[in-house]
């Protein structure tokens, strides 16, 4: 390709030092209290310190323009700063912090700025005062916590705490193992959703920048498509926000998150989920991003056979897969686009009407791309997984008409170990397999696409239907080329033929070692 598309980095300047150090000293302080309660701890406080020092610095920036505003809720509420009390503040907190009764005054904080704030009820953590916490692991805490911001103000302070947050949702996760990829995605796998879908609102293609996530988790999928806008000259608040999450205490999760970056939303919460109890029936959004559980077989897709939104077949009972699938194009907006997260089998399995289902998504031309992911980057499963990229329109304007074409991408051989299980995925990485999709993709700064052996393959639906609509990127990519080192073949295969005598003759001499050791050993009994 002729040049690399501009990405937006790691989002945390490169050095992950600090956010890690920090980690470590806080972990240190949970003795042996589980990592899953103590997640809500230490994220609850950071939370709190985030919206303390927000209210204080809008705070003073009022007292110094407009003191008889210093007072008043709604110029907080009007730049989406929450108020803060004076009795929940940090400061408040810090001063008191090694004082008998920590626990009691944190909750009595929580609970009064949830009162004062009505986007935060039922969110904030309030178990603070139990006794299994200690009081001084408490003190120590909010002392470790109140050094995060020290010298920075204003954006750079909350952009300081929505990176801690952040860090310590995925070191929570690592630590919960399976149960922490119930509420999280690793960030890799989120920037190469983001990176390929660009999620910006654009008026000529009439996309005017809703992004919804039907299983949201703690809301990465929200924070880096956020990050992904500011990064390329757009703002917050020009993405409309939209989401749905079952687990009650994963959506406060999310809602925290949120609120410490800024961003504005509407995440809904009910036990029955999305398949169920569809909290946004109306919505038709530009860009989805999901995650959803791989393979679940208890979804009541008996109880939904009549659905509307199975415009492609009724999903089996047995596996939600392809219920995901269709959920998602049934929100899409007419030019809408969605990067979905599944297992590998969501691919090629046949089973139950599956294949059908998979079939007839292919000839309704609303499969875009399928990247086959490379394995150990999850923390909740070792299950291969893949992505979808669905379009509803692929002739839309600004981009080169693609209809009867699907992308396949083999970026199995990708990312680096990071430790003995986990994999992530670099910056290269991503921008290679970003920068591949929008080559064939086309636009106006588009690079030019080729076919790469072994890596990615444009097919048209001619040949998918030659292998059963199944999508599955290494039977269209092939394999890699080999370089040709020069030798003449008759010449390499005398050589590999003599390496072969070698080693049978070397195998010969073991074997009759072998024996002369076994005849001279005495069986007893």
């Amino acid at each position: 390709m002729a040049k690399q598309r501009r990405t937006e980095g790691n989002g945390n300047g490169g050095d992950l030092g600090f956010e890690a150090e920090l980690f470590k000293a806080a972990d240190k302080l949970r003795g042996n209290m589980e990592p899953s309660d103590y997640k809500h701890v230490a994220l609850g406080l950071i939370f709190l310190k985030h919206i303390s020092d927000s209210f204080e610095a809008k705070r003073a920036e009022l007292l110094a323009d407009y003191p008889e505003g210093a007072e008043d809720p709604d110029e907080y509420a009007a730049e989406n700063v929450f108020w803060v009390p004076k009795s929940a503040r940090w400061s408040h907190l810090k001063d008191t912090a090694k004082q008998p009764g920590i626990g009691k005054r944190i909750d009595e904080a929580m609970l009064t700025i949830e009162k004062d704030n009505a986007s935060l009820k039922g969110v904030l953590p309030k178990e603070y005062a139990r006794p299994a916490l200690s009081a001084v692991m408490l003190g120590e805490l909010i002392d470790l916590i109140s050094g995060i911001t020290l010298g920075d103000d204003g954006n750079n302070a909350r952009d300081l705490l929505g990176r801690v947050y952040e860090y310590f949702l995925g070191q929570f996760a690592g630590s919960e193992g399976k149960r922490g990829g119930e509420f999280y995605t690793p960030r890799s796998v989120v920037r190469v959703l983001v990176q390929m879908l660009e999620p910006f609102p654009d008026k000529a293609r009439k996309i005017q920048g809703r992004v919804y996530d039907p299983c949201c988790g703690s809301g990465g999928m929200f924070v880096q498509a956020e990050r992904f806008l500011e990064a390329h000259g757009g703002r917050i608040g020009e993405l409309a926000v939209y989401g749905q999450e079952s687990n009650y205490t994963t959506w406060r999760l999310c809602k925290m998150n949120l609120a410490v970056r800024g961003i504005d939303a509407d995440i809904r919460w009910n036990a029955e989920g999305s398949f169920h109890k569809d909290e946004l029936p109306d919505l038709r959004a530009d860009f989805i991003l999901a995650n959803p559980p791989f393979n679940i077989s208890d979804w009541g897709g008996e109880r939904l056979r009549e659905d509307a939104r199975w415009s492609y077949g009724p999903p089996p009972a047995s596996n939600a897969n392809t219920a995901w699938l269709q959920h998602i194009l049934h929100h899409l907006s007419p030019n809408g686009t969605a990067g979905v997260v599944l297992a590998n089998g969501s691919m090629s399995s046949q089973q139950s009407g599956e294949g059908a289902i998979r079939k007839a998504m292919v000839e309704a031309d609303v499969v875009d791309c399928m990247i086959a992911l490379p394995g150990q980057l999850f923390y909740s499963t070792q299950i291969p997984a893949c992505l979808w990229f669905l379009a509803r329109n692929k002739a839309n304007g600004g981009l080169r008409d693609r209809r009867g074409e699907v992308l396949f991408i083999d970026a199995r051989k990708l990312g680096h170990l990071v430790d003995r299980t986990r994999r992530e995925l670099s910056d290269d990485d991503i921008a290679r397999i970003a920068d591949t999709y929008h080559a064939w993709r086309g636009g106006e700064e588009a690079d030019t696409y080729e076919d790469v052996p072994g890596f990615c393959k444009a097919a048209r639906l001619e040949e998918i239907r030659g292998h059963d609509h199944v999508l599955t990127p290494g039977r269209y990519v092939g394999a890699a080329a080999v370089a040709d080192d020069g030798v003449p073949f008759p010449e390499r295969f005398a050589e590999l033929k003599a390496r072969l005598d070698e080693q049978l003759a070397e195998g010969e001499a073991l074997g009759v070692v072998i024996r002369e050791k076994l005849e001279g050993v005495t069986l007893n009994g």
